[in-house]
């Protein structure tokens, strides 16, 4: 039955757009499955490129495979405008075909090609960011054990293990979840029927917006304003009191606290990071204040309050938060591109026009 446009909810907040088998975040209970396997199985158990597979093929093995040999010409250092150019660019350079022109298997194989030379791009622009001329030779990143140690191997030419676990468990943890933004854009373009490389290149350039992806960059600062003062309770009265928000608190789906921000605590802690405590008398103050403040709503920690903590033990700069970010996500992104191929139907909502009424030409003058 066709949607009224009375039926009118801004951002679409709540409104059912697709059905999906990829993953499913419990509201209530603050869990997050992928296709029905609980992440907590998954963190330390296995790898990215292995949950890579189980979102995309339902299945661990083969999963994401290494990047092919691919030299992006240009790098700016900018990583999620390097993403989002090199992965357009590939389209062309490797002459991929539209998603209504081929089968289901060499989607697949087009967007695992895509999201393993998206990991080798953001490392690359990282490194041109930090003023390395030359690139590290493919001998050295061929040593790496697994993605997250080539994707550093890539990058600094060492891999502390430290930092690959940091890394490995952010990517997982935020691998998919679910219709956001980026991922609603990758199943708008792919149900035009566009190109791998088209439908994941639009998804990064959501990232390029602070309000998605990009929230983990100011959590650090906000933290260690909190072990200056030396008193969280006040910082986190005085914030509020300016009406300003404390980021990586609250969140759109769950009602209790995000799991992903309980499986990233833990990784804090047992990768030893110097800003834990500092970053647990925050996260008290701030539950306490906020349940203060509004009882009538759950306002518990998410995700990127402690994948900051975490990112940082990796010393993973704020600008190149958003590229870290599609590195983990092109495992949802890639699974949904392939469900709406499935589906085989344009997305094309309706819009309620609220402008003026008919007037002629003149009036304009």
């Amino acid at each position: 039955m066709p949607v009224s446009t009375s039926d009118f909810k801004p951002g679409l907040e709540g409104v059912v757009a697709v059905e999906t088998e990829i993953a499913e975040p419990d509201r209530e209970g603050g869990a997050l499955r992928y296709r029905g396997v609980d992440i907590e199985e998954l963190v330390g158990r296995v790898r990215y490129e292995q949950v890579w597979g189980l979102l995309v093929d339902e299945r661990l093995e083969p999963g994401m495979p290494d990047p092919e040999p691919y030299e992006p010409p240009g790098l700016t250092g900018a990583a999620p405008a390097d993403a989002q150019a090199e992965i357009a660019r590939l389209s062309g350079v490797w002459g991929l075909r539209k998603l209504t022109e081929i089968s289901d298997e060499e989607a697949r194989d087009d967007l695992a090609r895509l999201s393993a030379q998206v990991m080798a791009i953001v490392a690359r622009s990282a490194r041109v960011a930090d003023g390395a001329e030359e690139p590290v030779p493919d001998e050295v990143v061929a040593a790496g054990a697994s993605a997250a140690e080539k994707f550093l191997l890539r990058w600094r030419g060492v891999a502390d293990p430290r930092h690959v676990t940091a890394i490995d468990t952010y990517w997982i943890c935020t691998a998919e979840h679910g219709l956001n933004a980026s991922t609603f854009t990758a199943r708008i373009a792919a149900s035009t029927g566009a190109d791998a490389g088209a439908a994941l290149s639009s998804a990064i350039g959501t990232l390029s917006g602070p309000l998605h992806g990009g929230a983990p960059a100011h959590v650090i600062p906000m933290i260690d304003e909190v072990a200056a003062m030396g008193d969280p309770e006040r910082y986190v009265v005085e914030l509020l009191d300016k009406g300003e928000r404390i980021m990586g608190f609250g969140h759109r789906v769950y009602r209790a606290e995000d799991p992903r921000a309980r499986l990233l605590r833990r990784t804090a802690e047992e990768l030893g990071s110097p800003r834990v405590e500092t970053a647990k008398a925050l996260e008290r103050a701030a539950l306490s204040e906020l349940s203060r403040r509004h009882p009538e709503r759950v306002l518990a920690t998410n995700v990127e309050y402690w994948a900051a903590v975490v990112l940082d033990v990796a010393e993973i700069p704020a600008a190149l938060t958003p590229a870290m970010f599609a590195c983990a996500r092109v495992a949802g992104w890639s699974a949904h591109i392939l469900e709406q191929k499935r589906v085989g139907r344009l997305i094309r909502p309706s819009a309620r026009y609220v402008g003026p009424g008919p007037r002629p030409l003149a009036s304009l003058a």
